[in-house]
C-alpha cells in the first residue's frame, strides 16, 4: 500500500477544488438576451439526432426572422458523437468544446457514457467545463396538483471529483463530495430568486445533513442564511429519502413547489418527478452559468430503442421542452409559449409518440408540430 502517492493524489485534488472555490467569487454574468447570439446544437448519440432534428426544425421555423436578420446564429456541432469521443479517449474533444465554447447557448441531444473504463460524462465534463452550476427542472401535472420547479446544483457534491478517487490495493475504494461555500450560495439564491419573481411562496431544501455533516450540513446551513433575505417565502428541509417518499404520496404533492438539492439528490429525485408527469421522455431541463447556458433533454441516448430498431419512434416532446426553456432564457417568451402550446396541440390531436411501433414516429409529430406551429 503506497500512501506517500494515495496521499499526493488527495493533495492535487484538494488544491485544484481549493482554486476552482477560489475562482467562484470572480465570475461576472452575460446577457443572454443580448444580439448577436451565437447557438449551438450537437446532436448527440443514440436517439439524441432523430429528437435535436425535430427540437432544429421547430427552432429555424419560430426564429426564422432573427435568424435571417443575423441576430441569431444557429452553429452546428458535429464532434459529440460516441465514436469520436472514443477515438479521441476524451470525453468532449478539445476542439469540439472550443466551438461550444464559442456560443454562449447550447442545445444538446443526450450523449452516451460508455460503461466502465475512465472516460467521463459529456454532461459532468460540459457543466464543469462552462461551469452551468443550476439545473432547473420543472415537473407539472396539474390534475395531480403537481406544480415542480427543481433546483439541482449541478458541478459539486459527488460528481465534482467522483471519478478520481482513491484505489488501496484489494481492500477499499473511496471517492470524494464537494460543497463549497460560493457554489451553494449562487444554487440558494437562483431557488430563491426564482420563487420570488415568480410569486411562489414555498422553498424546500434537501439533504441528507444527519450524515453528511460537513458537505450537506454546510449546504443546509447556507441554503438558511440565504432564505433569510426572503422572508416572505416559507422554508422547509427534508431529508433526501422522506423527500423521495413525500413526491409520492397524493396527499402533499400540492405542498411542493421550489425544491432545492445537492448535485446527486437532485439527478435522482427529478427523475422520480419526471415518472410522475409520464416518463423522463416528457421531461426538458436547463443548465444555468453565468457564462453559459445549455438545454437538453433529462433522459439518455436510449441505446436499447437503437438496438431494438425502435430509434425513429423516439419521443422529441423532452428536448422540445429544453427548447422552449431555451428560448424563455433567451428572451423569447413569446416563442417559447407558442412552442408549448403547439407540442400540447399535437398531442391532443392524437398523435401519440409511444417508443414503440404502436405510436407516431418521432418524424410524424416534427411535421404536426410544424402544421401547427405555421398555423
Amino acid at each position: 500500500m503506497d500512501t506517500k502517492a494515495i496521499l499526493a493524489h488527495y493533495e492535487k485534488l484538494l488544491n485544484e477544488q481549493i482554486e476552482r472555490a477560489q475562482r467562484l467569487e470572480q465570475t461576472e454574468a452575460f446577457d443572454f438576451t443580448a444580439r448577436p447570439l451565437r447557438i449551438a446544437i450537437a446532436p448527440g448519440d443514440g436517439i439524441g439526432p432523430t429528437i435535436t432534428a425535430c427540437a432544429e426544425s421547430a427552432l429555424r421555423l419560430l426564429l426564422r426572422d432573427e435568424i435571417a436578420r443575423g441576430e441569431i446564429v444557429l452553429v452546428p456541432v458535429e464532434g459529440l458523437t460516441i465514436e469520436n469521443r472514443l477515438a479521441r479517449n476524451e470525453s468532449v474533444p478539445s476542439e469540439t468544446l472550443e466551438v461550444i465554447k464559442s456560443c454562449p447557448v447550447l442545445l444538446k441531444g443526450p450523449t452516451t457514457t460508455p460503461l466502465g473504463g475512465t472516460m467521463t460524462s459529456a454532461n459532468v465534463t460540459l457543466r464543469k467545463a462552462l461551469d452551468l452550476f443550476a439545473n432547473i427542472r420543472p415537473v407539472t401535472v396539474p390534475e395531480e396538483g403537481i406544480d415542480w420547479t427543481f433546483f439541482r446544483e449541478n458541478t459539486e457534491g459527488e460528481y465534482a471529483i467522483g471519478s478520481s478517487g482513491i484505489e488501496v490495493d484489494n481492500l477499499l475504494n473511496m471517492d470524494f463530495k464537494v460543497t463549497t461555500y460560493a457554489g451553494t450560495r449562487r444554487i440558494a439564491r437562483a431557488a430563491y430568486e426564482f420563487a420570488r419573481t415568480t410569486g411562489r411562496r414555498h422553498v424546500t431544501i434537501v439533504t441528507k445533513a444527519n450524515i453528511m455533516k460537513k458537505t450537506d450540513g454546510l449546504f443546509s446551513k447556507l441554503c438558511h442564511e440565504v432564505a433569510s433575505e426572503y422572508p416572505e417565502i416559507t422554508t422547509e428541509e427534508y431529508f433526501v429519502d422522506i423527500m423521495a417518499a413525500n413526491l409520492v404520496n397524493p396527499a402533499l404533492r400540492s405542498h411542493f413547489k421550489v425544491i432545492v438539492a445537492p448535485n446527486l439528490y437532485g439527478d435522482i429525485l427529478t427523475d422520480e418527478a419526471a415518472q410522475l408527469q409520464g416518463g423522463v421522455g416528457t421531461a426538458g431541463s436547463s443548465n444555468i452559468g453565468s457564462r453559459y447556458a445549455m438545454f437538453e433533454s433529462i433522459h439518455g441516448s436510449a441505446p436499447r430503442m437503437i438496438e431494438d430498431g425502435l430509434g425513429a419512434y423516439a419521443n422529441p416532446e423532452s428536448i422540445l421542452q429544453a427548447t422552449a426553456m431555451m428560448l424563455d432564457h433567451i428572451g423569447c417568451v413569446d416563442k417559447a409559449n407558442r412552442l408549448r402550446q403547439a407540442v400540447t396541440a399535437v398531442k391532443e390531436h392524437g398523435i401519440l409518440v409511444t417508443g414503440l411501433r404502436d405510436g407516431a414516429t418521432c418524424a410524424a409529430f416534427s411535421d404536426a408540430l410544424l402544421r401547427v406551429l405555421e398555423s
